[in-house]
């Protein structure tokens, strides 16, 4: 009769066994699912959309991915919910590089169109030696180069005034050589006018974005 009832209990303690970790695995396989559908919304944003609202996106990733390997740690041995949570992850961060290869391109079209806006259409793509520039339409490169920086001087950041001192300087490099090829004289005067116009600006703007920034970054 003890037989009987020892064996009783231990099918009974067998069965509940079962049944929790039947339970385990119904939840790790609700929260690996739950991850993976959401890993795949994200991949399926557009870029854009999806670089506006990173930082929510990042939030709700780390929230699903922890909420799915604190189940699977339950599991010794489910290699299938396994895979699929890593899956969802090398999917993730291969939409992560996605997005900073465009932000990557995005910042250089805006830094190319920015240089284009001071020194015109004739700029190449990061030639810093601008033999473009010649004795005859260097006065109109310098003139529109003031022009837009006077245009625009309230607007621009501090990176902004680093970025135009940078092709200033370039431009007055490129100066030193156009010098030699022939520039009249009366151009010379000219340019020398628009250089008068351009250092008290430069000077006073640039001192005033930077104290702006640090004004901001107080708040």
């Amino acid at each position: 009769m003890k037989t009987i009832k020892f064996t009783i209990a231990l099918c009974a303690l067998g069965l509940v066994f079962t049944s929790c970790k039947d339970k385990k695995t119904q939840i790790a396989a609700v929260s690996t699912e739950a991850y993976s559908n959401y890993v795949d919304s994200i991949s399926n944003l557009d870029l854009a959309e999806a670089k506006s609202n990173w930082n929510n996106i990042e939030n709700g990733y780390s929230t699903y991915k922890f909420t799915a390997n604190e189940n699977l740690k339950e599991l010794k041995d489910n290699e299938t919910l396994k895979n699929e949570v890593e899956n969802s992850t090398l999917k993730f961060e291969e939409y992560k590089t996605q997005l900073a290869e465009k932000e990557y391109q995005d910042i250089l079209v805006q830094k190319n169109n920015f240089r284009i806006s001071l020194l015109g259409q004739n700029y190449a793509n990061d030639d810093m030696k601008f033999e473009w520039i010649n004795k005859d339409n260097i006065l109109s490169v310098y003139q529109n180069f003031v022009d837009t920086v006077e245009a625009n001087k309230d607007n621009y950041s501090r990176e902004d005034w680093d970025e135009i001192k940078l092709l200033y300087e370039a431009i007055d490099t490129r100066k030193n050589t156009v010098e030699n090829e022939g520039l009249t004289s009366a151009d010379n005067h000219k340019i020398a006018g628009l250089k008068l116009k351009f250092a008290p600006m430069y000077t006073f703007n640039r001192m005033g974005a930077k104290s702006e920034e640090n004004a901001n970054a107080k708040i």
